[in-house]
């Protein structure tokens, strides 16, 4: 038998229940009271600290979703546009940003952000315009499109 190290050679000579107790002891290490050293109360923790972290990962996504938002929607109001008009209108420019990188804009280069604002307020402009038409109604009907200056 070739032993390559002293915790090998160990590893060998001990069963695989002592571990897999071990595996979870790791994971309980720092936790308060006897859930750190008694494997029956060790099981039941770890088990259940799994469960929330994969939670807590979905969580986080749309938490940070919504902090995207809320940093778009407030540098948005600044440049006088409000969040769905600015979303919607970049789409239709094709605009192809996530809402991440749309809030990295907004708070670390305010200039291009700027520009985007323009961008989609232009198209919302031409929106209202191709609404209008040649800007005259038909007789008899009366239009409730407002003009945006």
């Amino acid at each position: 038998m070739v032993v390559l190290s002293a915790s090998l050679w160990l590893r060998s000579r001990l069963t695989d229940r002592f571990w897999r107790v071990q595996e979870v002891l790791k994971h309980a290490r720092h936790f308060r009271g006897r859930k750190n050293r008694c494997y029956k109360l060790a099981v039941r923790s770890v088990q259940r600290a799994f469960v929330k972290s994969t939670k807590a990962r979905r969580e986080k996504k749309r938490f940070l979703r919504a902090l995207w938002i809320t940093r778009i929607e407030a540098a948005s109001l600044e440049h006088g546009l409000k969040y769905p008009a600015f979303i919607s209108n970049l789409l239709k420019s094709q605009v192809e940003l996530n809402r991440k990188m749309i809030a990295d804009l907004a708070i670390y280069e305010p200039k291009t952000f700027k520009s985007l604002a323009a961008l989609a307020q232009r198209r919302r402009q031409e929106g209202f315009l191709a609404a209008l038409g040649d800007g005259k109604e038909p007789a008899g009907i009366f239009s409730r499109i407002v003009h945006h200056y």
